[in-house]
């Protein structure tokens, strides 16, 4: 029986923000803690505020709200392999 051999390369990934041309934009949305009621999901960071504000003027009990923000992220191979220790 013939052993069994490999070869293992180690290669280091970076994750960062994704700012390509094509990438999925930067959402938020504003979520009311006392009824779990959510804005729509925007691009625009102010029509979640403007949201929220008329949330609690039409609640005036309500008055904590939970940021949501997605941003889409990508990994992408280092192009040296890592030293092994």
């Amino acid at each position: 029986m013939t052993p069994v051999r490999a070869v293992v390369r180690h290669i280091s990934w970076t994750l960062a923000p994704d700012r390509e041309p094509d990438a999925e934009p930067v959402t938020y949305t504003l979520r009311c803690v006392v009824c779990s009621e959510e804005s729509e999901r925007f691009e625009d960071w102010g029509k979640p505020q403007e949201w929220a504000l008329t949330h609690s003027g039409q609640n005036p009990s309500h008055h904590t709200y939970r940021e949501n923000i997605t941003r889409p992220w990508r990994t992408w191979m280092n192009a040296e392999p890592t030293a092994r220790s």
